[in-house]
């Protein structure tokens, strides 16, 4: 299920249309359900944890210095913590902070390249993106908007959207972004009467189908 619904996803649309109104910027927004499966997060912490179980055993009296026992202790122990951590629940808590917002940037930047961002005339792409579970938000400006905007200004709106997705109000927070950046984009790179539209307006949405 969408984090937005298709009468939220209409007003957004409807703000997206109302901010390219005003400027000659291409403005898409991208929600993303997760910027990664992370599959390979419990394999680390099962491997890890497998691989000084070792340690652990030879300090008991169990340990009988068979190194058949320590390989078939450590095997055990992998396939046992790794189908333990691959539940949704428990993986998502194993997964490092630092580690998802990475994902989440890299996501981020990839889209900003597949929906055609940097083809665009002046340089004038705008990217707003939202990773739903690692609540991750980012807006990414093509050159022509970076050289007439501060990254301050980006950052502060940024806050105010990740405050709206933690509140549970993602619609509200999204249309109050996209009208803030219209207003930002707007001063920087104003409609001209030669513009016209090199993108579609539209709201993307992945990994909700």
């Amino acid at each position: 299920m969408s984090l937005v619904t298709t009468e939220e996803q209409q007003r957004v649309l409807a703000a997206i249309r109302a901010a390219e109104e005003k400027t000659n910027a291409e403005l898409v927004t991208v929600i993303a359900r997760a910027s990664d499966d992370y599959r390979y997060i419990p394999l680390l912490w099962a491997s890890l944890i497998a691989l000084v179980s070792p340690a652990l055993v030879i300090q008991t009296p169990l340990y009988d210095a068979d190194p058949l026992l320590l390989f078939g202790l450590q095997m055990a122990t992998f396939l046992v913590l790794a189908a333990v951590f691959s539940l949704p629940a428990l993986r998502a808590r194993l997964i490092p902070k630092g580690v998802r917002e990475w994902r989440a940037a890299n996501m981020a930047h990839r889209q900003f390249l597949d929906q055609g961002l940097h083809h665009t005339t002046g340089e004038t792409g705008l990217l707003i993106f939202l990773s739903e579970a690692e609540h991750f938000v980012e807006i990414l400006a093509d050159r022509g908007i970076s050289r007439e905007v501060d990254d301050a200004e980006w950052s502060d709106i940024v806050k105010e959207f990740i405050d709206a997705v933690h509140a549970g109000e993602v619609e509200k927070g999204l249309v109050h972004t996209i009208d803030r950046c219209g207003d930002i984009l707007a001063r920087a790179v104003p409609k001209t009467p030669d513009n016209h539209n090199e993108l579609d307006d539209r709201l993307v949405l992945l990994g909700y189908d």
